[in-house]
């Protein structure tokens, strides 16, 4: 199966990468020690941290910081016990050379539980129309080695999108986009837009997951989805919808069980009419009080930018949203985090001749918001940025051209 993934790779990539140069990262990062001091080089083909287009933070319970990242075909694992400030010989999950896919809200996931046990899962494209494959494997034995990869549903439709999460009990949750349904619906002559958003847990760890099974119809097919959880074996959904008229609006899923999706429920009314991928998904982090943050991007009629909502009964009614960046500075790539003095946020701005990451911290659960401050910049190119926490203090994690991959600590409303 994996060989058949893997026929025309390079060929494709080269294409795909040309086609898509506007989306498409090339990043380097540290050099090949994986100390925290950087050294700029161009892209390459190996699969070692200097040459990652992705890298993905998350911190173990007992405080170990682990990354995995996409380069070279691989997908590669290594952790920290100083903070990030040096790494572990990194680890190949993946035994092949794969056809990862490249588009600009994929990246591989990683969850690390109580035992040590790793949990990844990340998408591979099928073939040159984009259709993907969700692959999974996990170790046992603190990330020196892998099980081989296995698809995370046993359909031959595409999935990709994949959201990875370690649910409070112990259980790992996963939810991607899934075209199995278009097939059936062409085949009774009616329409199918977009993809079903599907959803299996697993309680090995990730060595096996549970049949997959259909959250929502006709979402956007090509944005990444934010995951969270309300409590302990509640996890929560936010994602691009398909509403009428072709509108590509935010809609959440809070789920009764690990098996029982909720009903959908709109973010915002921004009445964004595309036919076409965004490629921009949204951000969700739940906090103590139960308060929903959800962070978005839109070109909707209604409001274009960046925007901020949150929702205190379960995403059944949200705030007016508020906009976030400055709109002459391109801001794009919200991410929030519910971390253990407040919230934090950060996405990007572009001046022109520079790429910011810039921060806004809230003590009061989302009621009010720090002024903006720029934390982080590069005049190359870069990963989007994202936000991890061990617990007591919150770090931004961000791969450039120009440095490499930084881990730092930031405010977090405290």
């Amino acid at each position: 199966m994996i060989d058949r993934l893997n026929r025309g790779n390079k060929a494709m990539l080269r294409t795909g990468l040309l086609g898509t140069i506007a989306f498409a990262l090339s990043l380097t990062a540290a050099p090949a020690q994986m100390n925290h001091q950087h050294a700029s080089e161009a892209a390459c083909d190996e699969s070692v941290l200097r040459c990652a287009s992705k890298v993905t933070p998350t911190f173990a319970p007992d405080g170990t910081l682990w990354l995995a990242w996409m380069a070279g075909g691989q997908v590669s694992v290594a952790s920290s016990k100083d903070g990030g400030h040096s790494f572990s010989a990194p680890v190949q999950a993946t035994k092949e050379h794969l056809n990862l896919d490249w588009g600009p809200d994929a990246r591989p996931k990683i969850v690390v539980d109580r035992k040590g046990g790793i949990a990844l899962a990340f998408s591979v494209f099928r073939d040159k129309a984009f259709n993907g494959q969700v692959l999974t494997t996990r170790s046992t034995d603190g990330g020196k080695s892998f099980d081989a990869l296995r698809p995370i549903t046993s359909s031959n439709e595409s999935q990709r999108f994949e959201a990875l999460g370690l649910d409070p009990d112990g259980s790992v949750f996963a939810a991607w986009l899934d075209k199995r349904n278009r097939v059936p619906a062409e085949q009774s002559g009616q329409k199918y837009d977009g993809a079903g958003l599907f959803f299996a847990s697993s309680k090995d760890g990730g060595a096996t997951y549970s049949e997959a099974r259909l959250a929502s119809d006709n979402t956007c097919e090509c944005c990444r989805l934010g995951l969270a959880f309300a409590a302990p074996g509640h996890p929560v959904v936010v994602f691009r919808n398909i509403f009428d008229g072709g509108v590509r609006d935010h809609a959440i899923v809070t789920f009764a069980d690990p098996a029982t999706p909720g009903e959908v429920r709109r973010v915002s009314k921004d009445d964004w009419q595309i036919a076409a991928c965004p490629h921009h998904g949204p951000s969700l982090a739940i906090s103590a009080t139960g308060t929903y943050h959800v962070t978005w991007y839109t070109n909707g009629k209604a409001r274009k930018g960046l925007f901020y909502d949150r929702s205190q009964d379960e995403g059944r009614t949200f705030s007016d949203p508020i906009p976030v960046g400055r709109a002459d500075r391109n801001p794009t790539r919200p991410y929030i985090l519910a971390g253990p003095r407040g919230m934090t946020m950060v996405w990007k701005e572009f001046d022109g001749e520079k790429t910011t990451v810039n921060l806004m911290t809230s003590r009061d659960d989302g009621q009010s918001w720090s002024k903006p401050t720029a934390v982080a910049a590069t005049t190359d190119t870069s990963d989007h940025p994202l936000l991890v926490s061990d617990g007591q203090n919150t770090f931004l994690s961000w791969m450039t051209k120009a440095d490499g991959y930084r881990i730092q600590p930031i405010g977090d409303g405290s």
